[in-house]
């Protein structure tokens, strides 16, 4: 019997409209729609005019659901992931049963769309060219500690999720550790109230009580940890500044481009030092 498909099909992330054709035909065609919350879906399901079987599917059940659904997959049932918003496995269900079917060999397709921190990065204004995504920060204190450092020293822009109700203490958090960045608070994304705010931290520290909705937290990237880690580089030998970026798990070619910008240079003079290497 051939086995069926897992697509993995992104969802509105607010306005219903925000749907591909592509999502419509395929929750219209396959067999079963499995969903983070089945009320939340049944709700775009039914702005559609979809009937559909629906299985739930999320963080408490997603170990045992996932064995069911890959029995259902080995059966020839073709199903659909949805969480309740955006692309599913990103902060959402979804990582486990896609390892299964991986070690299963059964076939994932992807279905395209909206994803809210993607969309906040775009209209942000900051750097979009590397940027790091770090999901809701960790509770654990010393966990927490380690993402906040990392958000202390990193030259990228930084994205984190948080609840209305926990951005006070985050802000507070970030306080201790960022000093004239530019932060951006992007909140109920596609709805009626979307909005981007724009602060200092004490400015937005004391506006949070007032934000509602679904947040997103945008971080400028630390410039002077960038441009103190640039002269470091250039201090250090050519040899040095090599081994430095192939820790990193840069190939040569990456390698040579990147110390020639570093050093302001040529990067043929690079490459002629290294093409015996």
């Amino acid at each position: 019997m051939e086995k069926g498909i897992l697509y993995i099909v992104a969802t509105p992330i607010g306005n219903l409209e925000d749907i591909t054709y592509r999502a419509i035909n395929i929750l219209q065609n396959v067999d079963i729609i499995a969903a983070e919350d089945t009320r939340h879906t049944l709700k775009l399901l039914n702005y559609y005019n979809i009937s559909k079987h629906l299985i739930s599917y999320h963080r408490h059940n997603e170990e045992i659901k996932s064995e069911q659904l890959i029995e259902k997959l080995k059966e020839g049932k073709n199903i659909a992931l949805v969480s309740d918003a955006g692309t599913p496995g990103i902060c959402d269900p979804g990582e486990i049963i896609i390892k299964k079917c991986i070690e299963e060999k059964i076939k994932i397709i992807p279905v395209p769309g909206a994803c809210a921190f993607v969309n906040a990065l775009i209209c942000s204004g900051l750097d979009t060219n590397e940027f790091t995504f770090l999901g809701f920060l960790p509770l654990n204190k010393k966990n927490r500690k380690n993402k906040l450092n990392e958000i202390k020293i990193s030259n990228k822009t930084i994205i984190i999720y948080e609840a209305p109700h926990k951005l006070e203490k985050t802000l507070k958090d970030l306080e201790e550790i960022i000093e004239e960045r530019k932060i951006i608070i992007a909140r109920e994304l596609t709805k009626i109230h979307e909005e981007f705010i724009e602060g200092s931290i004490k400015e937005l520290i004391e506006k949070s009580k007032e934000i509602k909705g679904e947040i997103i937290i945008l971080i400028e990237g630390n410039k002077k940890e960038k441009l103190n880690e640039k002269n470091e580089l250039n201090e250090i030998s050519l040899e040095e500044h090599y081994a430095y970026y192939e820790k990193q798990g840069f190939e040569k070619k990456e390698i040579i481009k990147k110390i020639a910008k570093d050093r302001n240079v040529n990067r043929n003079e690079i490459y002629i030092k290294f093409c015996k290497k």
